[in-house]
């Protein structure tokens, strides 16, 4: 249902209002008729103290993918922009020398320099896996992010809490599952007092590592249909038990507006979206790696086995058949920065890989997508994207409630005639019509009225 749609049944609504005014009590009449349309509008995401005027979170994209120049366009648009820890510390010249150091040093300097572009929500995205996470995530605390998204592991033991509600920095686990909710919730409960401010359900659509297994990416059990829900119902007692709300943010296959609203619907308070911001001109990465985008078949995206023993979702390239066939590039590996990692029986690092990638040199490395990449046809701003998925959500609102208002106009119009039939001979009988005509009135004018998120 288009825009004009949307308002002719808004018209046609009023005009059925101004109808009944002559049998309906007139002061109901003029209160309704006085009430002013609202265009929908995505609602706004709160998480801890923090919050965004949309419910947009740019997923965070390691090794140098998300640093301050995306994070701040998403920022400035209305989203929380997010910089990735994960391998930064290819960004400098002495990586090869001392990588736990380098990694920390261009985390602080990627945070102090998006603060410096935007007054809006900047986090960061670590690793729980990496050996530097409690590092990096002091680095995050002591540089007052305002959220630490932490996946890629359990965020369990050993968290500086009280210093992170201290610095007014939000904590938010990314899973996988409903069991990794129960888990984390009940440990921080019992170790800390306290529990997180939100969670991050990353679906098997994500580009990236992925924490399920090739039999459950395409299971429809596991997509986010099926556990957005059953993640918002588990974490009721917690929100009860806190005295506050604890969103549900998912990702994973999200491209389009109308995509926001139904993830939203499912009971989600926001998104997470990483393959739209790569194809952005922010986009920290080269433009070599952007065109990858643009250029991506749908037969080119597709799974590979990473070296750190996860599955992954990238677009396949001869870098990736190659290490495959096992022809093995030469690498040399800076530091252990991940226990589990197995780069020589993977054939490569997926560091130096990916960093090869954001540098544009694609034959030398690869590019992770998620399943929706070769929809990209366009490198555009993030204003205009952030105002494409902005637009995009209010068609899909309008088209919903406008059917709503329609079927509901129908109706009213049909109870209409029955009140003018009825009203002569059985005046009990019109008087009850007239009062289901009013009160699917009321229905149908709170619908047209709703600022925000009026299909849920």
């Amino acid at each position: 249902m288009t825009q004009s749609r949307f308002d002719s049944v808004v018209s046609a609504l009023r005009a059925l209002t101004d109808d009944v005014s002559s049998f309906l009590p007139i002061r109901t009449a003029r209160t309704l008729l006085s009430r002013s349309v609202q265009r929908p509008a995505p609602p706004a995401l709160r998480i801890g103290q923090h919050e965004a005027a949309l419910p947009i979170v740019q997923g965070g994209m390691g090794v140098g993918i998300s640093l301050s120049g995306l994070a701040s366009a998403v920022a400035n648009a209305g989203g929380i922009g997010v910089i990735a820890a994960n391998g930064i510390g290819l960004l400098e010249q002495d990586y090869y020398r001392d990588g736990r150091a380098a990694n920390l040093r261009a985390f602080r300097r990627e945070i102090r320099t998006a603060r410096e572009k935007t007054n809006g929500l900047i986090g960061a995205n670590i690793m729980v896996a990496v050996n530097d996470f409690h590092e990096l995530l002091d680095v995050a605390i002591e540089e007052r992010v305002d959220v630490v998204f932490m996946g890629a592991g359990l965020p369990i033991k050993g968290l500086p809490v009280d210093r992170m509600r201290s610095a007014g920095v939000a904590a938010v686990p990314i899973v996988s599952s409903v069991r990794a909710v129960d888990m984390i919730f009940r440990m921080w409960n019992k170790i800390y007092k306290d529990v997180p401010d939100a969670v991050v359900f990353e679906g098997p659509l994500a580009g990236g590592h992925l924490g399920f297994s090739a039999e459950q990416i395409d299971d429809p059990e596991y997509q986010l249909e099926a556990i957005v829900p059953q993640i918002v119902e588990a974490l009721v007692p917690h929100e009860e038990q806190a005295g506050r709300r604890i969103p549900v943010i998912a990702g994973g296959g999200v491209f389009t507006g109308e995509d926001m609203q139904r993830v939203l619907d499912l009971g989600a308070a926001g998104v997470q979206m990483g393959t739209r911001f790569v194809a952005t001109d922010e986009c920290d990465a080269d433009q070599a790696f952007k065109d990858a985008f643009v250029s991506a078949t749908a037969e080119d995206i597709g799974l590979i086995k990473s070296p750190v023993g996860m599955p992954g979702r990238a677009i396949r390239n001869q870098f990736i058949r190659d290490a495959e066939e096992g022809k093995r590039p030469a690498f040399r590996c800076a530091w252990q920065c991940l226990s589990s990692c197995k780069a020589d029986d993977a054939r490569y690092c997926i560091s130096i890989a990916l960093n090869n990638a954001r540098l544009g040199r694609l034959r030398q490395g690869f590019v992770f997508a998620g399943s929706n990449a070769a929809r990209v046809t366009a490198i555009q701003p993030v204003a205009d994207l952030i105002a494409e998925l902005r637009d995009g959500y209010v068609a899909a609102v309008q088209r919903i409630v406008g059917g709503r208002v329609g079927a509901l106009v129908e109706r009213i119009d049909a109870l209409r005639r029955q009140y003018a039939a009825k009203r002569a001979a059985d005046a009990a009988a019109a008087a009850e019509i007239r009062d289901q005509i009013a009160a699917r009135l009321a229905e149908a004018w709170s619908l047209v009225t709703a600022r925000t998120d009026a299909v849920r």
